[in-house]
């Protein structure tokens, strides 16, 4: 495989890995967060996500195990790894105590109050909380990358958006526990490093396995992942924090952007 096409895919992933870091750069200059801004960001990044991963990467897993293992059982294989990656970040959830979960919906707004108890820990928290849950994005971000480029900007794109309210989620009690607007910067981005990180230790950990067939398999639990982060973290968080309808147009307008671009590119 070219260096070239590995340096690729790995900027992509840390592209979106250092995305949180934009969350803290909100937290950074912006006096008042735009809810309805964030409502319609996360409305879109869910729509890309689930476009992406019906119209795209279930087909091409499905074709690339079907091509090895036959119709049928490549049918099956591809439902199969679809459903273990909604399970995977399904039990990473589960470890997770509630309020500590990014995925768990929270009024960022509570942590603007100066004495509110244990900011720090919970800043702190949320930051490594969000590093374990970058870990198989990233991989994810870089397999797409090293097997299809053009979709996996997409994907690094959706992720990249994403991230960005996690950023906040970390920036937003570091800030209001240290008073140091600095300090909640550096928090947040360097929470996302882990994606990065992740897709190195996956690569390594995968590199004389990378074929067709584990292809079809991590890009099926691909899509579960981000079908299951869609309707557990994005659609949620975007009707919280702004307009049912807000939400819902991000949604499609997410959809439409993908299929334009698939259909161009």
């Amino acid at each position: 495989m070219e260096q070239n096409h590995i340096l690729f895919a790995f900027l992509l992933t840390l592209m979106a890995g250092l995305s949180t870091g934009i969350g803290g750069l909100i937290v950074l200059f912006a006096r008042k967060l735009n809810p309805n801004f964030l409502s319609g960001s996360l409305g879109f990044s869910a729509g890309v996500m689930i476009y992406v991963s019906f119209v795209e990467l279930f087909p091409i897993a499905s074709q690339s195990l079907s091509s090895t293992y036959g119709k049928t059982e490549g049918a099956v294989y591809t439902t199969l790894a679809f459903f273990a990656g909604m399970v995977l970040i399904g039990l990473i959830d589960k470890l997770v105590p509630s309020f500590e979960n990014p995925h768990e919906m929270k009024d960022l707004n509570e942590y603007q109050k100066p004495n509110h108890p244990k900011l720090m820990r919970v800043g702190v928290m949320t930051a490594l909380v969000i590093a374990i849950h970058n870990f198989p994005e990233g991989l994810a971000t870089l397999i797409s990358g090293l097997s299809e480029p053009t979709l996996a900007v997409s994907i690094a794109i959706a992720i990249a958006i994403h991230n960005i309210p996690e950023g906040i989620a970390v920036a937003v009690p570091i800030h209001y526990a240290t008073k140091s607007k600095r300090k909640a910067f550096w928090f947040a981005l360097t929470s996302g490093l882990a994606e990065p990180l992740g897709a190195i230790i996956g690569y390594f950990a995968l590199k004389q396995l990378l074929g067709p067939s584990l292809f079809g398999l991590i890009f099926a639990a691909i899509a579960g992942i981000m079908v299951f982060i869609s309707f557990d973290e994005l659609l949620p968080t975007a009707e919280k924090y702004g307009k049912h309808h807000l939400a819902i147009y991000g949604l499609v307008a997410g959809m439409a952007v993908m299929a334009v671009s698939l259909l161009i590119f």
